[in-house]
This record gives C-alpha cells, structure tokens and sequence, in this order.
C-alpha cells in the first residue's frame, strides 16, 4: 500500500534540507560571514514552491476536457481552444505586452548608435562602421554647394600661367576665345597635370569614347555657357540702344514732315514756304506739292501717318490714379473753390489773379500753340458752348448709373431691381469717383464731356453763391440746419459734394459721419414728402439715389433706419399711410432685393403694404389712388393662392357721370394727396385710374401667362373689362381709353383660351405592366445541397462579400477577446506581484519590529531580575 500524502510530504522536505537536524550556531556564524545563508534561503524558496506545485497539480494542467482521450505520436500541433491560445501568446507578449509596459511612460534614451544591438559585429566592425558613417556625412553636407574640386590647388596660378619653375609643360593650345572665360585647361596646376596625366598622351586609341566627366567638369562649363548667355544678351541690349539713340535722333525731322515742314531748315511760328518766283504758300499746299513727286509707297505711308496722328491710342494717356487720390482731389478742389468763392464775396483780390495774358478772339492765348494750328484745323468749340449744346454736366452734376432708378419722374421708381450684392463697396466708391469732372482734367488733357442722364433735375451750374464746403450732419436737425438756405434744387448737389469732403479714404473718422448722414437723409426724405410746399419728385429720386449708393458701404445703419420708419407706420397709421409712408415704401423697393424669401427689411413692407390693399376699401377717390399706387409698386410673383377677390357694393361717387374735357392725364405721385378739384378735374383723374388699371391687368397677365391658376385668377378681371367694353360705360371713354381697354380684354380673352386647352385634368398615373421575372431551370450533374446556387451573379458577389465581412468581423472580434484576455492575465500577475511584494516587505517590517520588541522585553526582564536579586 504506497505511503499517505503527509508521509510523502515529510519525506520530501526531509529530502530537500527545509525540515530535519539544524546546523550548528558555530555553523550559522561562518555561513552568514561567507554569504551562503542568502543562497541558501533562494534555495529553499524555490524548492518549496515545487512542493506546492507537485502536490496541488490542479492549478498548473489543463482540465481533462481539454486533452487528447489517447496518447498519438504524431507530427500534428497542438490543438483546440488551449493550444490556439498558447500559440498566440509569444506574439503577444512581443507586441501587445511591451505596448502595456511603454504605457504612460514618456521620455527615455533609445539608443541609435551603429551596430549597438547587432549581436553578430564585433567592436571593432562597429567602430570602422561608425566611423565610416561619420565622413560620409561631413563630405555630404560640405559638398552640397561647392562648385570646385575638394582637393585645393597646390600652387596660384596667373592668366594661365604657371608662377613655378620647375613645370615644364605648355599650355594647352585651344582656342576659346570666343568666350570670353579662362578654363581650367588654361592653368597649370597640379589638377590640370594630374588630369593629363590620367587621360594619358595623344595616340592612335584616342578615338575611344571621352571617359565620363566629374562633377566639377560639368559646373565648369555650365558656368561658361551662363557668361556666354550673358555676354550676348549684354551685345543685344547695347544693339538696342544704339538704334533707339538713332532714332531719337531722326526724330524731328520726323515731326517735321508731320507738321508739313521743310526738314533742312528749322520750323519757325511764322515761316512760310516759297516757290521758285519766290511766293509765299502755306504748309498744307507745300505739303500737297510735295506730294507729287513722292512714290505710291511713300503716299501710303504718309496717309497711314496722318492717320495714326487722329487716332486716340497714339496719344500719351495719363497715369491712372488710385481711389485715395481721386477723392483727395476732388476734395482739394472743393476746398479751393469755397475760399476763391468767400474771397469774392468778401471783394478780395485772388492770389492767382495776375497780368492777363493776351488772348484771341477765340479765348486761346497768343502764346499757347495747340496741335490743331499746327495741323490747319483752326481752333475748337469751347466748353461752355459744347455744354450748352450737348447738355453736358458741370462740375456739380452727379454720375448716377441711369438703369439704376428711373430718371423720369412720372415713371415709378419700383422698377428698378438690382440687387445690392451686385457691386462691391470698392464698385461703388469708383463710380462716385469716376462721375466727378474735374476742371484740372480737362485743362491738362482736353475737354472730358460726359453726357448728363439727370434730365428731370434743374440744375443751375452757374449758381456761384451755393457754399462748396458743407459740415457733415449727423443728425436729422443738423441736415435742415445745414440746408435751411438752400434752394429745394440745389439738394443733390449739396448731398454730392458733403460725400465728396467726407470721402471714407480721406480720414478715418468719415465712415462712422457718413453712416448717420445716410440715417438723417432717410427722415429728410420722408421729411420732404410730407411738406405743403412739393418739391420735384426728381429731388426725391436723387436722394433715393444717394441712399442706394451709401447703401452698399453701410447697410445695417439703413436697415434700421428704415424697420424704425416701418415700426412707426405699424403702430401709428397701419392702414392710412401717408405720403411720406409711400416715398418710404419706393425707396424700400428700389434699395433692398425683393426677390429674397425674407428680409428684414422688404418682408415687412409688403405686409404693409398687402395689408392695406387687401383689408381697405373706400367709397372715395383719393384711397383708391393709395391703393392703385401700393399695387404699382411692386408687381411680382407670388406663390399665395389666387382667385379670392372681396366682392364690394358699387359705390356711387366712383362712377364715372360724364366725359372728361380736354381727355386723361397720367397719373403722378402727388395726385394722392387730397384737394379740391373740379368736375372736369375729377373725370380726367378717374379715366387715368382706368387707364392705370388697365395696364396693370395687361402687366400681370403677362407675368402669370405660364401658371396652372392663370383661368381663375384672371377670368373675374376679364369681366370688369368687358363691362368697360360694352356700349353704355364705354361712351363716357375717350377714343384712346376704349381702345386700350378692348385690346386689353382680347389679349386676356385669348390668353384664357390657351390657359384653358393647355390645362390637363388630374389623373393618376399610369404605370407600365411589369413582367413576373422568370429563369430557366438548371440541372447541376454534381448538385451539393450545401453551396449555393444563384443565377444572379450581382447578388452572389453581395453574399461572398457578405459572408466575408462576417468572417473577418468575427475573427477581429476574436482576436480582440484574446487580447483583452492577454491583457487581463498580465495585470493579473502583475497585480499579485505587487500584492506578494507587498507582502514580503509587510512580514519584514513585521519580523524586525517583533524582532525588536522581543530584544526589548528580553532586556526588560533581564534588569527586572537585576533589580529584584539587589533586594
């Protein structure tokens, strides 16, 4: 019967020293002295670990499960969910175990030298590797720029002459003198005599191909070809000049014959040409004389010549100047004609006004020759006169783009639909700039005309008592401060030049001063509008205009200011506006986009605007007119449904009772404004409402003709037209009004035609019958009923490229479990060596404070016993 597990146990121990008859203290004492009892204490650790191991195999072998029924001696590797395991664990531990150990951890030397961790060199093969490393990269980085050999010259050379004694070679004989250069082949050195040496003498194999050239070669004749390159463009530019200095020289004679002159004498003011009888003719018959004896080549020339004389490209033209410069320009003559202007109010002397020079009948001065004297052209039309005539601008007129609003002033400023993001603020500025006509501009180069298109604007460009400087207004007082003396006329003018004194490039504080001056413009626009005296509604325009400008350099300011004025007609007079409120709402409609889905400022103007024309109806004249007006203002599309027309009793003062005398006007803007009128007054006034109404109807129609709505829409307008149309409302027509409202009703009449056989019914759709996809059966011979058999070869990529997606996401997912495994066994034994650290060094702490306290207690009861045997 084999022996108990405690025997065994007991013997084992017995047999490995730990239990059994202890040494000697004379032992222990020598041990300790030789440091054995170190070794010895290693060797009994480890041998009790084997112990435990043997006697608890549970912990180290796998379960029975997971091992082979039978023994097999094969060649096979280890299988199953363990030997998977084992087999991936060396990788891991290369990789993925030196990861979780460099973690958290930052800095460290890592040593790059040669050959350090190569366990094949040996010290020596690693310092002649290090060292061979080392002059490769000084010659690397002092080679990048040196255009010459490494090796320095051992002697200077001159010219190409040796300064030794002791060379007897020649210099090469080649000749290159066209170059300009010495090449190192015209040296002696010793580079030159070791080449020659190395190339050899001259002999019969000379004919062998060239050996390849160094690298210094080569930069030798790229640097000769470059100085050859430059030498001829340095002769071509000294060709260049001499033939300029030639020319230069020939030409006045040039100008000569282009003033008809004789080119052997000099050209006087005065001279004149004579014939063989001695008779005076002029320039232009001496040139006609000449002519004859000059070849057809020689007249064709001389034509061309005159030609190009006339054309505006062969004039030197000025240098462009930038934006500042322009506006300080403009500035500066505005400031010099106020003080010359104050000067004469004051009867003082100009300090330009000197000597008069002494002037022709055609205002030229005798001294001044002009280009057209000189060709027999006579002297020009002045200015003035060129004014007068072509109706030009002055020099207080502004430039304003003429599709920018409608210059006329019977035409509604609503048409006009620019954008703002159309132009920049830089666009903007050089058109302010390029409309100033500068008198400096056409006493240097001519005359500038540019035709005036402000044709409603009168202008007087003679008025000399209107200031050319003005302080910019800030606030809406200031503006009727600054303007209280100032002729209704004269405003554009001033509003001009206040933008050109306060330009935004002339100093930094002018942008902030013209954005609340284009504020207070916007209540002096409304300000106007609601004086008794009216002013030109082309006064109007031009402020508009100004605000359109200044628009595009401050927005934000302009938005509010006109929300603020919206907000006010919201609150105070929702459905009576005004005429200010009307100017307003133009303005809004000529400044802002109003195709946008919203805006800030346009969206709550027509609010208004709809609010008004749809929930007001009066039995009065003069409402209808406000109406009619807000409807002018801005006829687009809309996407709101049509056809919902309020129906109104007849009211009995908006009949017409009786022709108009005299026929219809056009409709203004100031006839909304309610005042007396008589019968005739009032018929010519209604009959322009129905001419006005009859074009919007034309107008909408043709911007609706494409809608599917169109027949609703407009049959109910079609029928007030053929009411018009009939014999009893049309005989109170004029012959123009009738015939404008029955071309009208049969322009409608037959756009409603079309809408109506062009519109299809509702109907669902009609979908074409699709076939039952059908495919023919296939017999396999070999048939497995575990593959797949899908005739679509689309769908079986997507299966294969499904089931592989699925395999590699299972197998990644695997991989990541085995790691997360891996990792969680390494912090598990890292975490026990810790704890079993902490451990030994708690039970050595433990074991020398016992230690201590039992030395203690020892020596306590030692001199307790002392103390008790001296008693």
């Amino acid at each position: 019967m084999p022996s108990s597990q405690l025997k065994r146990l007991k013997a084992t121990l017995r047999a490995e020293g730990i239990t059994g008859p202890q040494p000697s203290k004379k032992i222990r004492k020598k041990a300790a002295a030789n440091g054995t009892n170190k070794d010895r204490r290693v060797h009994r650790r480890a041998a009790l670990q084997n112990i435990r191991d043997e006697f608890n195999p549970f912990e180290t072998t796998a379960p029975g499960r997971g091992r082979e029924k039978f023994e097999v001696t094969t060649n096979r590797s280890l299988g199953g969910r363990v030997g998977k395991i084992l087999k991936g664990n060396p990788g891991r531990r290369k990789s993925l175990l030196l990861e979780m150990q460099r973690r958290r951890k930052v800095g460290g030397v890592v040593d790059r030298r040669f050959g350090e961790n190569d366990p094949t060199m040996t010290p020596e093969e690693r310092m002649l590797e290090r060292f061979t490393k080392e002059k490769q990269k000084r010659y690397r980085n002092s080679a990048i720029f040196d255009l010459e050999d490494d090796e320095e010259e051992g002697r200077l050379t001159h010219l190409g002459q040796s300064l030794s004694f002791n060379d007897d070679t020649g210099i090469d004989d080649i000749e290159e003198g066209d170059l300009g250069v010495l090449d190192e082949d015209d040296h002696t050195s010793d580079g030159g005599l070791n080449e020659r040496k190395r190339k050899g003498p001259p002999g019969p194999d000379s004919e062998l191909p060239e050996p390849k050239k160094s690298r210094a070669e080569v930069m030798k004749e790229v640097i000769a070809k470059s100085k050859l390159h430059k030498y001829e463009r340095q002769q071509a530019k000294e060709d260049d000049e001499e033939l300029r200095e030639d020319l230069d020289k020939k030409l006045p004679n040039l100008l000569e014959l282009l003033r008809g002159g004789n080119l052997s004498q000099p050209s006087m003011p005065d001279q004149k040409f004579t014939n063989e009888e001695g008779s005076g003719i002029s320039p232009a018959r001496a040139a006609t004389a000449s002519d004859v004896d000059k070849t057809p080549a020689d007249k064709r020339y001389d034509l061309r010549l005159r030609e190009m004389t006339f054309d505006k490209r062969s004039k030197p033209a000025e240098r462009t100047k930038t934006e500042e410069e322009k506006a300080e320009e403009e500035a500066k003559r505005l400031r010099e004609l106020e003080e010359e202007r104050l000067r004469r109010m004051r009867g003082e002397a100009s300090d330009d006004e000197g000597e008069p020079k002494a002037t022709g009948a055609d205002g030229i001065s005798e001294g001044e020759e002009t280009d057209a004297e000189n060709f027999g052209l006579g002297p020009g039309i002045s200015r003035e006169k060129q004014q007068k005539e072509l109706d030009v601008e002055g020099e207080d007129d502004f430039i304003i783009d003429e599709d920018l609003v409608a210059n006329d002033s019977d035409v509604p400023l609503s048409e006009s639909e620019h954008e703002m993001s159309e132009l920049s603020v830089d666009d903007e500025d050089r058109e302010f700039l390029e409309g100033l006509a500068l008198d400096h501009e056409a006493k240097e180069g001519g005359p500038r005309l540019t035709l005036s298109i402000t044709r409603s604007v009168p202008e007087d460009d003679t008025n000399t008592t209107l200031p050319y400087t003005f302080p910019c207004p800030q606030t809406h007082e200031e503006l009727l401060e600054t303007v209280k003396n100032v002729a209704p006329k004269d405003l554009p003018t001033v509003i001009k030049r206040i933008r050109t004194l306060y330009h935004s490039k002339l100093h930094k504080g002018n942008k902030e001063k013209l954005e609340r001056f284009s504020t207070a413009l916007i209540e002096h626009l409304a300000y106007l509008a609601d004086q008794s005296d009216l002013p030109p509604f082309a006064i109007l325009e031009n402020i508009i205009r100004h605000v359109h400008s200044m628009a595009k350099t401050y927005p934000e300011s302009i938005a509010k200011a006109f929300r603020s004025r919206l907000q006010s007609i919201h609150e105070n007079r929702p459905l009576t506006p005004t005429a200010a409120d009307l100017v307003v709402l133009t303005a809004i409609g000529s400044i802002f986009p109003t195709s946008d889905h919203f805006h800030k400022v346009v969206t709550p103007a027509m609010l208004s605007m709809t609010r008004h024309v749809l929930v007001v109806f009066s039995s009065e004249l003069y409402p209808l007119l406000t109406d009619r007006a807000l409807c002018i203002l801005a006829p687009t599309n809309s996407n709101a449904l049509l056809g919902d027309f309020p129906y109104h009793k007849q009211a009995r003062p908006l009949r017409l009772q009786k022709p108009a005398a005299g026929g219809a006007h056009r409709l203004r803007f100031w006839d909304i404004l309610p005042k007396a009128l008589t019968d005739d007054e009032e018929s010519r006034l209604k009959i322009a409402l129905i001419e006005t109404h009859t074009a919007l109807i034309d107008s909408a129609a043709e911007l609706w003709v494409g809608k599917s709505a169109f027949s609703e829409a407009f049959e109910p307008a079609f029928k007030v037209l053929q009411l018009f149309a009939e014999k009893e409302c049309s005989k109170w027509l004029p012959t123009y009004t009738k015939g404008k409202v029955l071309k009208t009703a049969e322009k409608l009449q037959r756009l409603l035609k079309h809408a109506k056989f062009s519109r299809r019914p509702l109907a669902l759709h009609h979908h074409r019958p699709l076939a039952i996809r059908t495919s023919i059966p296939k017999f396999e011979d070999s048939y497995n009923p575990d593959r797949h058999y899908d005739p679509d070869r689309e769908r079986t990529e997507v299966s294969k490229l499904r089931a592989e997606y699925k395999r590699e996401r299972k197998g990644a997912m695997r991989e990541l479990r085995k790691d997360a495994n891996f990792i969680a066994r390494e912090s598990l034994k890292e975490k026990k060596e810790r704890d079993r650290e902490y451990e030994r060094k708690y039970k050595r702490l433990v074991a020398e404070i016992q230690g201590e306290e039992g030395h203690e207690k020892k020596e306590y009861e030692r001199e307790k016993r002392l103390r008790k045997g001296k008693r």
